[in-house]
């Protein structure tokens, strides 16, 4: 069946160079984008109850933009005057320039990976002496802690926010062709939704491998995977199932 109309899970892309952008001049293809989750804050009185004194920490891990959001949110919110010796360890080059947002950017004090937790460990070796704080989200991908204890990291985790369900109640009586996941909370937010979504002749695209494993888990149908080494990026494994299906 050809494919005509895309549903993206998240946020529309800021910037006009979005591949998706592309995509859907190249192939003639109608793409929409609708945040199936979205992030709220965790209050400062719960965060209190967590017993996590933020002056006790030297250095800070950060794994998303959310985090650094939450981060300076709490310290706002909780009176804590974050020091300029306070150092950054983010997953990222964009996490860490996003920094800047926050902080002047100083080369001495940020440290950023390539994408991964794995490549953050060296840097964070040279500064074993420090106490790591690592702000997440209640639903903290496990490999991120599983990698920092393995490699004999102390950190402490403080919860500063929650991935809930967005409400998606105006899309019951749209259909699309195509549906894109990119986490096990964007599927179960399709559910929370619509408990008796049934797939039909809807394909269903998953990046990453616990996606995949969540859409299955829930009884749907993978029809799109990324990624993959013909397909690193979900808009190339999007660009070549449509091409194979538009040509029948």
């Amino acid at each position: 069946m050809k494919v005509k109309t895309i549903l993206v899970s998240q946020p529309e892309p800021e910037t006009e160079k979005s591949p998706y952008f592309d995509l859907s001049e190249s192939c003639k293809v109608k793409v929409d984008f609708r945040p199936f989750i979205h992030v709220e804050g965790v209050e400062s009185k719960e965060f209190r109850k967590q017993r996590v004194n933020l002056n006790e920490y030297g250095a800070v891990i950060f794994t998303s933009r959310n985090a650094v959001d939450h981060f300076f949110r709490i310290a706002e919110e909780t009176r804590y005057n974050v020091p300029d010796s306070l150092k950054y360890f983010c997953i990222s080059e964009s996490t860490a320039y996003y920094l800047q947002k926050y902080v002047v950017y100083r080369k001495r004090k940020i440290f950023h990976g390539r994408q991964r937790i794995a490549d953050l460990i060296p840097l964070i070796k040279k500064h074993k002496k420090e106490k790591f704080l690592l702000p997440c989200s209640d639903i903290l991908k496990q490999e991120i802690p599983e990698t920092l204890e393995s490699n004999g990291i102390e950190f402490t985790k403080a919860m500063l926010y929650r991935t809930v369900c967005s409400d998606l109640s105006d899309l019951e009586n749209v259909n699309y062709d195509v549906l894109v996941f990119f986490s096990p909370a964007g599927i179960a937010s399709l559910y929370e939704n619509f408990p008796n979504f049934k797939q039909n002749d809807t394909r269903i695209a998953v990046f990453g491998a616990t996606t995949a494993k969540a859409a299955e888990k829930a009884g749907l149908e993978i029809n799109i995977a990324a990624p993959k080494p013909e397909a690193p990026s979900m808009t190339m494994a999007l660009e070549q199932y449509i091409k194979k299906q538009n040509k029948k």
